[in-house]
């Protein structure tokens, strides 16, 4: 059965204008290479008074989203997000994941 997942990021101050516009223009072999490693239904929601992105998604019973990390296009746009956002010195976006606590299908 698919899986729900939420996990949260931060954006710098002043940044909201430029994530949406970068996402408006995502790379389309990035979009191809998330759907192919099983993720749909993406969404990502911004609390503007803390800076912290929400970040949900559903991923297939067979996702490969563990090897998206050593794809070049992932490695791509995670340097091309780099400066707006927070991330680890290899451009990746600081994740902490989310735990459900409620639930109403």
């Amino acid at each position: 059965m698919p899986e729900r997942i939420a996990f949260r990021m931060t954006l710098n101050p002043g940044e909201a204008a430029e994530y949406e516009k970068r996402h408006d223009e995502i790379f389309p072999d990035l979009v191809v290479a998330l759907k192919e490693a099983g993720i749909s239904d993406y969404s990502i929601w911004l609390d503007p008074q803390t800076h912290h992105l929400f970040g949900i998604l559903t991923r297939s019973d067979d996702h490969k989203m563990a090897e998206l990390p050593q794809q070049e296009v992932m490695k791509r746009w995670w340097k091309h997000m780099a400066d707006i956002m927070a991330t680890d010195e290899n451009d990746v976006p600081d994740q902490v994941p989310l735990q459900r606590v409620f639930y109403l299908a």
